[in-house]
């Protein structure tokens, strides 16, 4: 949409107020309304804010930052009343003087863009997002009561919430979204919505969008949806699995006929980026203490970094379908992460492995859990980090990171995580306290 088509649409819809949006640098959304009166103004000037307020972007005596509209996403809000209807424009960030701010995450991920462009490419995401529904608490607070005991697949009466997914799906197709699957998922009241892949920059817009309709539509039906990787033991937690794509001239770089599975060299060269760089970027795909909780052994969730055609305990997977579908599966990614940023730091590996022409290595198809400590190393398989300080070790020493990030963004980022850890770090936790209490 154009801008010229949103002020008309705000006619049409009797829209009254305009959320405005755009996440700091951990994908936490930003909004505040305005009135619709103002939008045009909002459009031709821009919506100031302090952004010293913002977590990771300006200091305060330099905090005056701007919101530069996209008429692009302009979206009505199906649960808010069609009469003085609310709608949602994402945006981008600006400095005063007109220069983009270099800490948008929107913008690093532009910057990914533009160096895929320059070499011929475009890339397709299609996200997997996971989510649990929980029961809120007689003063509306969330809790981890379980909503149903169903698993993959299942339906009423085991899958109690599925109207409240219905709904969620039926807001997704309002706001423009194409529903390809939802399902129940393997843990108890865990859920699945996947939509159709599209270019990088919408998608990470979309998963933005998804993620503040799923947690609004649980809200209003009396539930709570939770992004959090793993909120409860023993079951499987929340994945973001990513699959992945190249289009040069209209057609998937990935896919070759006569190549090996059918791939392309390309293909192979960016798996290989993908598996050089990963462990340097985890800290931004797996981005909380919680996220490491996910990615252990037995639970479906990649441990180790390998790539297979079929082998769903690889990290990296290619699923079945060959042409234009052909396509990067990666796992390791939650839901938690920003994804502005996670699929900058994806586009750009890859394309490192095109440039550098790194080998992937063979493809693993056994079972990676079966093999033991010895055999693995043995391979030469490695691993994802195995906790959040690790994962910022890692990113801490890589120029790679860095430079996709840029200095603001890179150091912002991981003086969060830091501050993350040592307070998880300093914190006595219950574990302990049923662990040690009696016993010591």
């Amino acid at each position: 949409m154009t801008k010229e088509d949103v002020l008309e649409a705000v006619k049409e819809r009797d829209v009254k107020f305009i959320r405005t949006q755009f996440t700091d640098t951990l994908g936490i959304i930003k909004s505040w309304a305005i009135p619709v009166e103002q939008l045009e103004e909002a459009f031709e000037s821009g919506v100031m804010f302090d952004g010293s307020s913002i977590q990771g972007f300006t200091k305060i005596e330099e905090s005056d930052m701007k919101l530069v509209l996209d008429p692009s996403t302009f979206r009505i809000l199906p649960w808010r009343p069609t009469t003085g209807a609310v709608a949602r424009i994402l945006g981008d960030v600006y400095l005063p003087d007109g220069q983009p701010f270099e800490g948008d995450p929107r913008y690093v991920l532009k910057s990914a863009i533009e160096e895929a462009k320059k070499m011929g490419y475009s890339m397709n995401v299609g996200p997997e997002m996971e989510f649990f529904l929980f029961r809120l608490d007689a003063n509306g607070n969330p809790t981890t009561e379980l909503t149903d005991h169903g698993g993959y697949f299942d339906f009423s009466p085991l899958d109690r919430a599925q109207d409240v997914r219905r709904d969620i799906d039926y807001a997704l197709e309002h706001m423009g979204f194409q529903i390809e699957a939802s399902h129940h998922e393997v843990a108890p009241s865990q859920h699945e919505i996947d939509f159709r892949f599209g270019d990088v920059l919408s998608t990470a817009d979309n998963v933005i969008t998804f993620k503040y309709v799923v947690k609004s539509i649980a809200y209003h039906k009396g539930y709570y949806a939770t992004f959090m990787p793993k909120p409860l033991f023993g079951v499987n937690g929340s994945g973001m699995h990513t699959n992945q794509s190249l289009f040069k001239e209209g057609k998937n770089a990935f896919y070759d006929p006569e190549g090996t599975d059918q791939l392309s060299q390309e293909a192979m060269y960016y798996i290989g980026g993908l598996l050089k760089h990963i462990k340097e970027f985890a800290a931004v795909t797996n981005p909380v203490v919680n996220s490491y909780k996910r990615i252990v052994p037995g639970y479906e969730a990649p441990v180790y970094l390998t790539w297979s055609a079929k082998n769903r305990s690889s990290l990296i997977r290619i699923p079945a379908t060959r042409g234009n579908g052909t396509r990067v599966e990666l796992r390791c990614p939650d839901p938690a992460c920003n994804p502005y940023l996670a699929f900058a730091l994806m586009l750009r590996a890859g394309l490192d492995g095109i440039k550098n022409k790194i080998d992937p290595g063979e493809s693993t198809n056994m079972n990676i859990f079966h093999l033991t400590e010895k055999e693995r190393e043995n391979k030469g398989i490695r691993s994802l980090p195995a906790d959040l300080k690790e994962a910022v070790d890692e990113m801490k020493v890589s120029e790679f990171v860095k430079e996709v990030l840029g200095e603001h963004v890179f150091s912002n980022y991981l003086c969060a995580k830091e501050m993350e850890w040592d307070e998880y770090k300093a914190i006595v936790h219950p574990w302990e306290l049923e662990k040690y209490l009696d016993m010591l």
